[in-house]
């Protein structure tokens, strides 16, 4: 009696006889969804979010594993026959699909596309979910600090722990800088009014900077509160300076780096191993930047330290962590190049 074949040895068994590059060429042609193994998705809605944002709804093929509450993806965009790709925090929505809400960046070619341009029908590339900026366990006090775009990935946690009841009390504050550019308000509203453990304020800057160090004694988090931080680079330093050791945790995601201070500019020698270059390379600058800065094009994923793609050894030097200010000078360790900036001498395996 012959023995049933598994589904993965078959899959194997094929793939030595079909490329699966071969396949996606031809499938395609016919769906575009119709791939070997790549996620991929179809835009299905479109709708506005606030001035110069746009929610996209998308629906995934079988090959996405789905998302976290928190998390990102990366999402492949074809723009004049070119493949871009840029990260984003989903919101998992009903009946398979999740959804991305994109900010109009003047100086950006994939935000500008997907904001005015990308058609209903149209097919992205997926990435699967990763990061870890989660929901706190138990039922300690959390403080949600958002800035800007910083409010999607609050959002998809907030519909999460919604669907589940609030068993704590959480606060979200949320920082715009004109009252119009404010995103999702109406639901925040209405997800705070349904459920009274929740409370939502939103500050509206105008042309200053969010200013986390502006709240008063009394509307700073208790030391039990786990606060949970995204906005720009600025932004997010501030909170962190604010909540070390007053906090119970604290977590952070920043979209873009502090200001580079006085006292981190000037440059350093940076040797690479591999390929025997020895590069000079601005302190203030990340080492991805400083390293594309001489034509160079290092692996590298989300530009936030958070997908890891980046990450290569230091062999020796010290680095500074762009988002939390921590400097780093253990021997033979990795490094994520989009978010450490060099504060010695470096040798890299690279």
């Amino acid at each position: 009696m012959a023995t049933p074949t598994s589904p993965s040895r078959s899959a194997d068994a094929t793939r030595r006889w079909l490329d699966p590059a071969f396949f996606d060429f031809w499938a395609t042609r016919f769906n575009p969804l119709w791939t070997w193994a790549q996620p991929r998705a179809r835009l299905v809605e479109r709708r506005a979010e606030g001035e110069g944002a746009v929610t996209l709804v998308l629906r995934p093929n079988r090959h996405w594993r789905g998302v976290g509450p928190g998390q990102h993806i990366e999402l492949g965009v074809q723009i004049g026959g070119r493949w871009l790709r840029r990260h984003y925090s989903p919101s998992v929505t009903s009946g398979g699909c999740f959804e991305i809400t994109v900010k109009h960046a003047a100086e950006g070619r994939v935000s500008p596309y997907l904001a005015r341009d990308a058609q209903i029908g149209e097919v992205f590339e997926l990435g699967q979910g990763f990061g870890d900026f989660a929901w706190p366990a138990g039922t300690s006090p959390i403080t949600l600090l958002a800035a800007g775009s910083g409010i999607t990935p609050m959002r998809a946690l907030l519909r999460a722990e919604a669907a589940r009841g609030f068993d704590r009390d959480v606060s979200l504050l949320y920082w715009v800088r004109r009252a119009e550019d404010a995103c999702f308000t109406a639901e925040l509203r209405a997800m705070a009014d349904a459920h009274p453990r929740l409370s939502v304020r939103l500050w509206v800057t105008g042309e200053g900077a969010p200013r986390v160090d502006a709240l008063t004694q009394a509307q700073w988090p208790a030391t039990d509160t786990h606060v949970l931080a995204c906005g720009p680079g600025g932004f997010v330093q501030a909170a962190r300076q604010r909540a070390e050791g007053q906090v119970a945790s604290f977590q952070a995601e920043a979209f873009s780096t502090p200001v580079v201070t006085a006292a981190e500019e000037g440059e350093v020698d940076v040797h690479l191993a591999r390929s025997g270059r020895t590069l000079r390379l601005p302190r203030g600058l990340s080492l991805l930047e400083g390293l594309e800065a001489h034509g160079l094009k290092p692996r590298h994923g989300c530009r936030m330290g958070i997908c890891n793609t980046c990450v290569c050894q230091r062999q020796s030097g010290a680095t500074r962590h762009l988002l939390s200010g921590q400097h780093h000078d253990e021997p033979a360790a990795p490094v994520r190049l989009c978010v450490a900036a060099p504060t010695t001498d470096l040798i890299l395996e690279l």
